[in-house]
């Protein structure tokens, strides 16, 4: 419960429900202890330790001095817009309007868009877990019903089409799916996506959210399947995209959707009385992103999937450790249960004994128990740095 003042006014109970994300508050504690003096290695915050591409960064310097400081539209600036619907289009073999495509502060703006718009007493939403924190603290905000899509290691995390198919009733109102996948690092096969889509024709009632932020980001041949690529459902799917993960861009705060004609103008109201527009000079340097060279996307990736390889071998070589080889994004979801530590307490002991911040599985869902999650966006030097202290610190508790 949040700790109100107890004189004057109260806030409405629904800001009593809303959570938040333990990546910032490990964050915020990892930082405390460095400016005491600590050697931290921070492996739990999910951002590229890249910075973001200098061509990118002179396109936001150029729009400032071009005078770019006014207001914009609320949906975004046209050609922002236009280039969105142009690289969805080329990318998935589809066809996408830029009018039915939304600018945004950031992909939580998606998030809570989408789940304020199906979310109200007595309807349900099914979200994954392990999964994004803020899904179920916005849904239960709104007051509905979050129900738990199971994101079983037994499946390389990630999603069964069959369960959750199983979990639809005629109060659900929308899905929330995520591949490639935080904080898994499950990327779902398009069998599954396929069956899914198939399921679905039972229940025109449900609408879905698909979170695709790390769309970019697989490995050892995995696909992406967007759902864009599903006409069935267009009608009923909204998209969560944007810049932060593909081009270093977390600070920016930028991000994008695609929403179904019928939802649109809902969601132009809801801009125009919450954010009014996205901070201007960032849109030029979005469009640089997606018009520019491309050849960043590579390098951070090559040196993802090197370190992805490092910590997953790392990781199976420490006792009472095993970890399924993530597929996409770059966190690694290693099992932790044979160490004899819950996961919430070994990431905190990890922290302040040993300098290492991670997270605990449990922040990511009622399933996470049994799991840290490990964001290989740091150095390799950082990482083997890391997994020494790990495996020492482990070693030490026997």
């Amino acid at each position: 419960m949040t700790d109100f003042p107890k004189n004057g006014p109260s806030p409405i109970s629904a800001f009593d429900r809303i959570g938040e994300e333990n990546a910032f508050a490990v964050l915020a504690r990892a930082g405390a202890l460095a400016s005491q003096g600590r050697d931290i290695i921070n492996l739990g915050i999910g951002q590229p330790d890249f910075p973001t591409p200098p061509h990118i960064v002179e396109a936001a310097v150029k729009a400032l001095r071009d005078g770019q400081h006014g207001y914009t539209p609320a949906v975004g600036i046209p050609q922002l817009r236009e280039a969105v619907a142009v690289d969805l289009s080329k990318r998935h073999s589809t066809s996408v309007d830029s009018e039915t495509v939304m600018i945004m502060p950031g992909g939580k703006v998606t998030m809570f868009a989408a789940i304020l718009m199906f979310g109200e007493p007595g309807a349900d939403i099914l979200y994954p877990d392990p999964g994004f924190p803020i899904y179920r603290s916005m849904i239960e905000f709104t007051g509905a019903t979050p129900v738990a899509i199971p994101i079983r290691e037994s499946n390389e995390f990630a999603f069964s089409a069959d369960e959750t198919l199983a979990l639809i009733t005629p109060n659900t109102r929308l899905i929330i799916i995520n591949s490639p996948a935080n904080p898994c690092g499950g990327v779902t096969p398009k069998s599954e996506i396929d069956a899914l889509v198939k399921g679905l024709e039972s229940h025109p009632h449900v609408a879905i959210m698909s979170d695709e932020i790390y769309d970019h980001m697989t490995y050892d041949g995995a696909e992406h399947v967007s759902l864009l690529n599903y006409p069935e459902i267009r009608d009923r799917l909204i998209l969560l995209n944007g810049w932060s993960k593909t081009y270093a861009m977390t600070g920016w705060r930028l991000g994008y959707s695609v929403w179904p004609p019928t939802y649109f103008e809902a969601v132009r109201k809801l801009a125009v009385n919450c954010w009014s527009c996205v901070n201007a000079p960032a849109q030029f340097a979005a469009l640089e992103a997606l018009t520019g060279p491309q050849d960043a996307i590579q390098t951070m990736m090559s040196a993802f999937d090197e370190r992805r390889q490092v910590v997953v071998r790392r990781l199976n070589d420490i006792p009472g450790i095993s970890c399924v080889t993530p597929k996409g994004a770059f966190y690694a979801f290693p099992n932790i249960e044979k160490t004899g530590w819950q996961s919430k307490p070994l990431a905190t002991a990890l922290l302040e004994q040993a300098g290492i911040a991670t997270i605990g599985g449990p922040d990511f869902g009622i399933h996470g128990e049994g799991y840290i999650r490990i964001s290989y966006a740091n150095s390799l030097d950082n990482i083997e740095k890391a997994l020494d202290r790990i495996t020492t610190f482990l070693a030490s508790q026997g």
